[in-house]
């Protein structure tokens, strides 16, 4: 795809995306300790799961704090968003199938893919089509944390 062809900001349109494409996205991030305190504590989470060092040593079979799933969830689709969607989405529909196969801890870090898996016009809007994601975050040695299904409202190139 080339960069004249996307949107200025740097998102696809309805019409760049085929299904059964892969995206290996470019960016990655490491997790902290604060990346789970703050999260936690903005979202009134007090799952000491998250924010609680001692009881996770003494308390739980991982014996330290695990990163707060609604974070990775959101830094996995965060990632996708300057390959695919920026500046081209109108709406995000919907989200399924949402999964955390194995546990993410501070200092992992996270690499993410996106497959498109279907797309179809709008039924309601002649300027706009819907396309369905399978988001997928790895750890550093290729563990899969993470994974949804995720449907966008996305722009048409020439509405």
């Amino acid at each position: 795809m080339s960069d004249e062809s996307r949107h200025p900001r740097g998102g696809l349109y309805f019409e760049d995306f085929t299904v059964g494409t892969i995206i290996n996205h470019r960016l990655t991030r490491t997790v902290t300790q604060m990346d789970n305190m703050l999260f936690s504590n903005m979202t009134l989470n007090p799952q000491p799961l998250h924010i609680d060092a001692h009881f996770c040593a003494t308390e739980t079979e991982w014996g330290k704090p695990l990163m707060n799933s609604l974070f990775t969830l959101g830094l996995l689709i965060g990632i996708s968003v300057n390959d695919t969607t920026v500046g081209t989405t109108i709406a995000n529909l919907g989200m399924t199938d949402v999964k955390f196969p194995a546990p993410l801890f501070e200092g992992d870090t996270i690499n993410a893919t996106t497959e498109i898996v279907a797309k179809r016009e709008s039924k309601s809007r002649s300027d706009a089509g819907i396309v369905e994601f399978i988001h997928r975050a790895y750890k550093q040695d290729g563990t899969l944390v993470a994974e949804c299904r995720r449907q966008a409202f996305m722009r048409k190139r020439n509405a």
